[in-house]
């Protein structure tokens, strides 16, 4: 796990702009650490850029485009139905959504579009992050992402120890989950709108895929 995040703007540069009815301080372009050799700390020093979202693979750092409506529509009808089963499974734990950055070390900076955190480890609850693996995480794909969600970030989660992984696919509509036994992913429900969702380890879990994957555009 890493310690406190480290802020952008230096506190004694932005009193001093202040003090002198300066502009805005404008954050200085970050001097990038070359590929495979990113951490959290170079991480926090890259500049927003509006349409777009970073995370740091093993040291590689990833730029992405900002996901589609259809990807957004399905991350909020299946947060809110897991939502409605934490609440009651284990109520003092919490479902987030992306963006919220999750530290898997120094050299993993990730955000899965749906992760929960049970109540035996809300330590890992940074006030900026979360710092450590969690319970369950879940990515939906997009074009782009296809590829590192399903080889590159599974490794990274399987290494980090996060008992479950889910990979959603809006465009054929299937949701795959996967569930750590010992060093490995095993795949135990893979399924679409037509499916019963069954889980072992979430028992009483039912998930209407039909509502997740709606598509009002082609349906």
């Amino acid at each position: 796990m890493l310690g406190k995040k480290q802020y952008r703007y230096k506190k004694e540069d932005v009193l001093a702009a202040l003090a002198a009815g300066g502009e805005l301080v404008q954050e200085k372009r970050a001097l990038y650490a070359k590929q495979g050799e990113y951490t959290y700390v170079d991480y926090l020093q890259l500049p927003e850029e509006p349409g777009y979202r970073y995370e740091i693979l093993e040291g590689f750092l990833v730029k992405e485009p900002s996901p589609s409506l259809q990807h957004q529509r399905v991350s909020r009808e299946l947060g809110f139905q897991l939502k409605i089963f934490f609440d009651e499974f284990n109520p003092e734990g919490e479902i987030f959504n992306a963006p919220l950055d999750v530290t898997l070390g120094e050299r993993n900076v990730v955000q899965p579009d749906i992760l929960f955190i049970s109540s035996k480890r809300r330590e890992i609850m940074r006030k900026e992050r979360i710092d450590g693996p969690c319970d369950l995480a879940v990515e939906i794909l997009s074009p782009s992402s296809r590829r590192k969600d399903r080889l590159k970030k599974m490794e990274i989660y399987r290494k980090a120890g996060i008992p479950h992984y889910w990979i959603v696919d809006p465009d054929e509509k299937i949701l795959e989950a996967y569930q750590l036994k010992g060093e490995h992913y095993f795949l135990v429900f893979t399924g679409g709108p037509e499916d019963e969702f069954v889980h072992p380890e979430f028992p009483g879990l039912k998930l209407d895929l039909e509502k997740v994957f709606y598509n009002p555009d082609l349906d």
